[in-house]
């Protein structure tokens, strides 16, 4: 590791620490979620100052950071509690978002090309799910009913568009991806078949014995899968990220089988892992990635940014909240605020357009700086009409 790595990560890490401190000192005005500080740190103390920077170790610990993130995202999946309503109305808001979101681009066409159109109504239609997560869990929300429609909207949010990236813009041969996406479909399946079997008693020993001891067997067994899923899915040429939400997903099924002390347990040690460490260094090099400079030399970005901002919000929340009948209004518009929030995926959807000369700079620039804004605005917002209610 070279001393610029070094002193970039012990800045980032700096900043990681500190954004618990600025989120409680805040909270005696408005709540303002960690996340929310942690990316905001991420931009001052890169493109605005120059503090730290990215290079090839830094985004290894962002990229596994992800991961991780995405996984404990799965593991939060309760299909159990999601199935039926929620997750029909989480599709049905997804499906109503993508149509929508085919009409914007459409309209967009004539402006900026008809790739540049679909690719900005892609964009809108995805939901920060990794995001949400540490949010609702800090709130208070993740075990109630409105945080399974939450869950449910976002994962739909979150898969839908990782599936029409690999199948559509992540390769120019969709027919062999979709097949490899179905093979993919096949191990995952096979693996939760083999998660929901009888634990073998040798390996349920092991997994007791060692949680308070150095051995850590459940936490070491849950990164090797988290690897293997990872692993094959970029080997299957898909989005690595689909790997690591399956990971949580199964591991979630292997472990719905145990004793209920012990789950929380193992899932008390992978989210200290995550959440103390990989997770916020993750946001905060998200933060070091916003193009400041973009910002600075075309000033329409921020004027273009608003826009876009309301759609995430109609396009996107918008249909979930329509079809949330049976909860009141202060819950629906939350609904719709919460799915309404972007920014991992859209930095994946500009990145591929920029890259392959579908989307000028200037409309990417804008994309991420309506989606910071989505992740800074649209929580806070859902907090306070679910303090309402």
């Amino acid at each position: 590791m070279s001393s610029t790595s070094l002193s970039s990560l012990v800045v980032i890490l700096a900043a990681v620490a500190v954004a618990p401190l600025v989120s409680d000192l805040v909270s005696r005005w408005f709540p303002l979620p960690t996340v929310v500080v942690e990316i905001g740190a991420g931009v001052l103390i890169g493109p605005a100052l120059g503090w730290a920077h990215t290079d090839d170790i830094i985004d290894f610990f962002a990229a596994l950071g992800l991961a991780t993130l995405m996984f404990l995202a799965g593991l939060e999946i309760d299909l159990r509690r999601a199935r039926g309503g929620p997750i029909r109305r989480a599709l049905f808001g997804w499906g109503a978002s993508l149509a929508l979101a085919i009409l914007l681009g459409i309209s967009l066409a004539s402006i900026d090309g008809a790739r540049s159109g679909l690719l900005v109504g892609l964009a809108v239609t995805t939901t920060a799910f990794g995001i949400l997560l540490p949010i609702l869990r800090d709130n208070g929300d993740l075990p109630t009913h409105f945080g399974t429609e939450v869950l449910a909207g976002a994962a739909v949010g979150e898969i839908g568009p990782i599936v029409v990236i690999a199948v559509f813009l992540g390769t120019d041969r969709p027919a062999r991806a979709l097949t490899l996406l179905l093979v993919f479909s096949v191990v995952v399946l096979l693996a939760a078949w083999l998660a929901t079997r009888e634990r073998n008693a040798r390996l349920a020993r092991v997994i007791e014995s060692t949680l308070s001891t150095s051995g850590q067997f459940a936490v070491r067994l849950a990164a090797l899968f988290l690897a293997l899923m990872v692993w094959v899915a970029y080997e299957l040429g898909l989005d690595v990220l689909l790997g690591a939400f399956a990971a949580g997903m199964v591991a979630r099924l292997f472990t719905g089988g145990s004793d209920e002390h012990e789950v929380q347990l193992i899932e008390t040690k992978l989210q200290a892992v995550g959440f103390g460490f990989l997770v916020p260094v993750f946001f905060v090099v998200s933060g070091m990635r916003f193009d400041l400079h973009s910002v600075y030399d075309d000033p329409m970005i921020l004027m273009v940014a608003p826009a876009f901002l309301a759609a995430f919000l109609v396009v996107r929340g918008g249909p979930s909240a329509i079809g949330a009948r049976r909860m009141g209004w202060s819950d629906r518009a939350a609904l719709a605020c919460y799915l309404g929030t972007a920014l991992p995926l859209v930095v994946v959807v500009t990145s591929i357009g920029v890259q392959t000369g579908r989307l000028s700079s200037s409309t990417a620039a804008a994309l991420v700086t309506a989606a910071m804004l989505s992740v800074l605005v649209f929580p806070l917002a859902a907090a306070r009409l679910r303090r309402r209610a």
